[in-house]
């Protein structure tokens, strides 16, 4: 089976969607694909160009996966779209103004010329199903997998803190998270991709770091801090679960999903209610969490690629 993976994202960010990829591009033999570069020039090239024509007339390949929402919107190729979540037509509000005025209006079409569609979650593949109205029997879930490094037994970062992991950028609720620490009395750091958001004075910004480094900011930690307003998976939650780190996480979200029964569940909305989830999961022990992993998000990947190709 010829197959052709794009990896432009990788151009573009090293967070999640990152991580994701890195990870499926190891394990699956395939073609790479990229154009351009991270300037603005560049994206406004593959968003306009790219995705919607280049792709689109691609050839001699048995699939295309395309690791993110930008996909052909007429491929010649049979094509399997990843969706890690629809927040950009949930709420629009939350992006720059270039993509919540885009992606709303382009990819719907091109989520739905895919031939298969994985979701990274349950929560997910409802979310296509409602949002885009894509038959169920198109969508297949293949959750991410957590890399062995996040274990339990390693180094741990020094220091009575909490921690937050995930790109700056509105959606992360990061100042609730923020007021619900200093309401607490607890140091909170905050690790991850600058994005668009900010971090306030006072706060421990880690920045970007290796994931030796974020096993141990896990593992040091009284707990993740992870009550943001919507995500598709929320990868943290697994990692710091299986570094044996308690979880604060939103009720009624996929990461209650990933999580199971091993988070406090909090309502994302009220600082009082992150507060008392802190406090909650500090005095909490974590039992054995058994991650999904790359091995079979991999493995369960190329059997969506047979299918579209089938």
């Amino acid at each position: 089976m010829r197959v052709a993976i794009d990896v432009t994202p990788l151009r573009l960010t090293r967070a999640g969607t990152a991580r994701y990829l890195e990870n499926i591009r190891a394990r699956v033999d395939a073609r790479e694909l990229a154009f351009g570069g991270g300037g603005r020039g560049a994206v406004l090239a593959r968003e306009l160009w790219w995705y919607p024509l280049r792709l689109s007339a691609l050839g001699g390949f048995d699939v295309l996966h395309c690791p993110t929402y930008y996909a052909p919107v007429r491929p010649r190729v049979p094509t399997v779209v990843t969706v890690h979540d629809l927040a950009v037509l949930r709420n629009p509000e939350w992006f720059p103004p270039w993509t919540r005025t885009y992606a709303p209006r382009v990819v719907p079409r091109m989520i739905r010329a895919a031939a298969r569609v994985i979701a990274v979650s349950e929560f997910t593949a409802r979310e296509i199903e409602e949002l885009l109205g894509i038959s169920r029997d198109r969508v297949r879930v293949v959750a991410n997998g957590v890399e062995p490094v996040f274990t339990s037994s390693g180094p741990r970062a020094e220091g009575d803190y909490v921690l937050a992991v995930g790109t700056l950028e509105p959606r992360k609720n990061l100042e609730r998270t923020i007021e619900a620490a200093k309401r607490v009395g607890v140091e909170l750091r905050v690790a991850g991709e600058p994005g668009w958001g900010r971090v306030d004075a006072g706060v421990a910004w880690q920045g970007r770091v290796d994931d030796d480094e974020l096993a141990r900011l896990y593992r040091g930690a009284r707990c993740l801090v992870y009550p943001s307003h919507y995500e598709g998976f929320g990868i943290p939650v697994a990692e710091a679960l299986a570094c044996g780190t308690p979880v604060v996480t939103s009720r009624g979200s996929a990461m209650e999903e990933v999580a199971g029964n091993a988070a406090v569940l909090v309502d994302p909305l009220d600082v009082e209610s992150i507060a008392a989830g802190i406090v909650e999961a500090s005095s909490r022990r974590v039992d054995a969490f058994e991650p999904p992993t790359w091995d079979e998000a991999a493995r369960l990947t190329v059997e969506v690629y047979r299918e579209a190709a089938a």
